[in-house]
């Protein structure tokens, strides 16, 4: 079994929730305060904590607090072990029809070109 299976499933299970799935893709584009996060859900702020707090357990985000404000930020690389696993689990025709995909394009381009 792969060393990184611990923090796979980790991840897995901090992803599996819808609410944490749409904080992972809100601060995709920038980091943001919790009321900024808060906002688009029905739930009670210490609700979103608990999520936030799964997500940083998990290494998917951290944050910093500066007085009264937190920020929240995506952790770089904290996806790259998904991108690992799902990489491992393709077949090798799925790898072989890649290289003739790419094979095929370089020779439409190299064609466009001459």
């Amino acid at each position: 079994m792969p060393q990184y299976y611990a923090e796979l499933d980790a991840v897995l299970r901090a992803l599996a929730d819808p609410t944490r799935r749409a904080v992972v893709e809100r601060l995709a584009k920038s980091p943001a305060i919790v009321s900024e996060l808060a906002a688009p859900f029905t739930m009670a702020l210490p609700s979103l904590m608990q999520h936030l707090r799964i997500l940083e357990d998990a290494g998917i985000v951290t944050s910093e607090k500066h007085g009264r404000v937190r920020t929240v930020s995506l952790r770089p690389g904290a996806l790259d072990v998904l991108h690992v696993w799902l990489g491992e689990q393709r077949t090798p025709a799925e790898q072989r029809a890649d290289r003739l995909g790419i094979h095929l394009v370089r020779r439409q381009q190299k064609e466009a070109h001459q």
